[in-house]
């Protein structure tokens, strides 16, 4: 997969933003480095696809101090524990508690990592550490990452957004093309509804999402579908 560079301007200045193949572009500068998906002035997030299920796992790194946490111990373990030991990663924190994205957390959690989840998850965790609250903020560095309580996927579904930067981490609720899968324990109606009150409505259209699968979107790209969705029941 062809990664392509694209700069956007916003209140945080000048961003760098390496995209999945949905975008055609020129290759990132060389020394961004294998798995860096997005920078700023202050960020770095650092992204690998791990697993039979293709599951993104991101890494949210405070380029000044060199703290970082890590989203989604999805799956090899190996993989991600050195990515962990490389970057910085201190805390691990769960989307939520489906088996493709929890296959590495008690390989994590052996080797030191605090693990958090909400506690409607809590349950399909192996083991766990802490967990999350609605609105909870996560201190990584200088960089402040809120947690936003999204059910519908599964009752204990969470997204992230990192505070003063355009980029939203929806774990599977929300994806390029519409909502995620509610047929193993979630609900329609209200994975529709959160979209719409929690991600739609108060975020901008500029706005990054990044997902637990698959390729980055906007808001904006996604806000006009919303109906569509609706009609055809998924």
């Amino acid at each position: 997969m062809t990664d392509a560079h694209e700069h956007s301007t916003n209140l945080s200045g000048t961003v760098e933003h390496y995209c999945g193949a949905a975008h055609i572009g020129v290759n990132p500068a060389a020394d961004a480095g294998p798995t860096l998906h997005y920078k700023d002035h202050q960020t770095e997030i650092h992204r690998v696809v791990v697993g039979d299920y293709e599951n993104n796992v991101f890494i949210v790194r405070c380029r000044d101090t060199g703290d970082a946490v890590l989203i989604d111990a999805a799956n090899e373990h190996d993989r991600l524990l050195e990515l962990s030991r490389n970057l910085g990663v201190r805390t691990v924190i769960e989307t939520h508690g489906h088996h493709d994205h929890i296959g590495a957390v008690t390989e994590m959690r052996n080797a030191g990592y605090n693990m958090h989840v909400t506690s409607e998850d809590a349950h399909m965790l192996p083991s766990y550490d802490q967990l999350i609250e609605n609105e909870q903020i996560f201190e990584i560095g200088k960089l402040r990452l809120r947690s936003i309580k999204t059910p519908g996927h599964t009752d204990g579904s969470v997204s992230f957004e990192l505070l003063h930067s355009p980029v939203l981490f929806t774990g599977d609720t929300l994806f390029p093309g519409g909502p995620g899968n509610t047929k193993f324990g979630g609900d329609f109606d209200t994975i529709i509804a959160t979209i719409d009150e929690l991600m739609f409505s108060p975020f901008s259209a500029d706005t990054i999402v990044m997902p637990g699968h698959g390729d980055d979107t906007t808001i904006g790209a996604e806000r006009p579908s919303l109906q569509t969705w609706i009609d055809r029941g998924w």
